[in-house]
């Protein structure tokens, strides 16, 4: 399929200046839409202005949230040369949330033609300073007007394009974690371990109350036992005890991560043993006291790598390496960013070069 292609005006396409730059608050002049239709499949797609959209007040995702999104970014390397880090895992992860969803999948090379189109037509919004990137935002939903509880027949794919910076108003400085009891977040044979919008929305509750204790984010436990750590609300997380860096082996309710996944692979090459099992709430907090966990960190492709200084459970605050960013948290961030923008050979080709 040919994209068409309707630019905004010439004034709307410039780029502010790009500096202090927080999350998802900004956006690109143009947008990637496409439609689909039970009858014709996905059609019509084109790169317009950005706009709003319309829906019938009775389009399925209002009311039963059958939406699956993606978040990855493109970046400014130092050779002057426009990066996405592993856009094909995204592009991969995006459509087996789909699948979940009962949504149709979009083709993984019509998806990353219509991303690497979107970005070289708003190529001067992405900033040009390490730490800031391009947030890449895909996302389908279901349109089609009906009340009754059923799989849509009609669907949009939006991509939507944000300059952004830190992901945490602490930027790389260690964040604080709240461990809910009261509150899951998913359940095996849930929707944990895709990106669809209704286990954000679940998250809010536990999150608020997080943040009026003074946490920047909540650490979820498992639904059944609530014993065992699953991740936190934005990240995966990682904790590095004497012997090995270890992460919640998946089990159905947590997302896999693409920054996680890189982190498993990229540790054993720096010397690291790493190992996904089941960790317990209590043996991080045993580990915590008698000192033998190192560091802790959260991985995601809106903060990176965010390193982890406190958690706070059962009306308690642990703190973690004195409230310090840990030597391998920062080692990860530096390889892993360093990639980001050109500046590591990339051994593993996560990164894609985009150009004309």
């Amino acid at each position: 399929m040919e994209i068409e292609i309707n630019l905004a005006e010439p004034e709307k396409r410039k780029a502010p200046q790009l500096e202090e730059l927080t999350f998802g608050k900004i956006f690109t002049p143009h947008m990637f839409i496409m439609k689909y239709e039970k009858d014709k499949g996905w059609h019509s797609p084109k790169i317009q202005p950005l706009s709003n959209i319309e829906l019938h007040p009775a389009a399925i995702v209002l009311h039963y949230s059958q939406t699956v999104f993606e978040g990855l970014k493109a970046y400014y390397g130092i050779d002057g040369k426009i990066r996405l880090f592993r856009v094909w895992d995204h592009i991969a992860r995006l459509n087996r949330s789909a699948e979940r969803l009962c949504i149709p999948q979009v083709d993984p090379e019509f998806a990353f033609k219509a991303i690497k189109t979107l970005i070289l037509i708003d190529k001067d919004w992405i900033p040009k300073k390490k730490g800031a990137a391009l947030y890449i935002r895909p996302l389908i939903f279901a349109t089609q007007p009906n009340l009754g509880l059923k799989v849509s027949s009609d669907y949009l794919f939006i991509i939507i394009l944000s300059p952004v910076g830190a992901y945490y108003k602490e930027g790389f400085n260690p964040v604080k974690i709240y461990v809910t009891t009261e509150y899951i977040r998913a359940c095996p044979g849930g929707t944990g371990e895709v990106k669809t919008g209704g286990n954000y929305a679940a998250s809010l509750k536990a999150q608020e109350l997080a943040q009026k204790k003074g946490y920047t984010q909540v650490l979820w436990l498992d639904a059944k036992e609530k014993k065992y750590v699953e991740e936190v609300g934005s990240m995966n997380i990682f904790f590095h005890f004497e012997n090995e860096l270890t992460t919640p082996i998946l089990t159905g309710s947590i997302l896999p991560g693409v920054t996680r996944d890189s982190v498993l692979k990229l540790a054993p090459k720096l010397g690291i043993p790493t190992k996904e099992r089941r960790i317990s709430i209590d043996e991080v907090i045993e580990s915590i006291k008698n000192k033998t966990l190192k560091e802790c960190f959260g991985t995601g492709t809106a903060a990176v790598i965010s390193p982890v200084g406190e958690i706070y459970y059962k009306d308690k605050p642990y703190i973690i390496n004195e409230g310090k960013t840990g030597e391998l948290t920062r080692k990860l961030f530096e390889y892993i960013t360093g990639i980001q923008y050109g500046e590591k050979e990339d051994s593993f080709n996560w990164t894609v070069i985009v150009e004309d």
